[in-house]
């Protein structure tokens, strides 16, 4: 994965398709509560991965999964997690209007981006992704950007989650 053109390897055991989600707890943004994604069972998980809400490339990111995904059935969740304080997530989701989201922290000690492998280097923050999760926990799509400023295919996230649902 590139950061402005400049290589940047990526921290913790990548995470692929065919395996479950690691069982580590991010935070709430809108409760405050720990959350554990790798016990969600009966819901396809679209888990769009940014690397903070405050920058263009991640609020587009965002504005496509709240108002797009808008169409996809109901027993998928949308889900948003960065290394935002909850804080930062929460202000992020009304100023933008976008509160028929799930807004997840991984502030602390970044443990699900390091889990996932998805912690860049040096800039401690997620790599932009999405990964879709099957009903049982299992991720059946990945996509890591090669060049953190680009947006991953969320049309592809939505058709494998679509396929999932079904």
């Amino acid at each position: 994965m590139n950061f402005r053109g400049k290589p940047t390897k990526l921290l913790g055991s990548p995470i692929s398709e065919g395996k479950p989600l690691p069982p580590i707890e991010v935070v709430d943004a809108m409760t405050m509560e720990n959350v554990d994604l790798s016990k969600e069972r009966g819901s396809v998980l679209l888990l769009s991965i940014v690397p903070s809400m405050d920058t263009p490339v991640c609020e587009e990111q965002t504005h496509i999964l709240g108002e797009r995904g808008n169409r996809l059935p109901k027993d998928i969740k949308r889900i948003v997690i960065s290394r935002d304080t909850p804080f930062a997530q929460k202000r992020f989701a009304k100023e933008a209007k976008l509160q028929n989201l799930q807004y997840l922290s991984d502030y602390k000690q970044g443990d699900f981006a390091r889990s996932t492998g998805l912690l860049a280097e040096g800039l401690m923050l997620f790599a932009r992704s999405v990964i879709v999760v099957d009903k049982k926990g299992v991720v059946r799509y990945i996509q890591v950007v090669p060049e953190m400023s680009h947006l991953p295919d969320m049309d592809k996230a939505f058709e494998k989650a679509i396929d999932l649902a079904k």
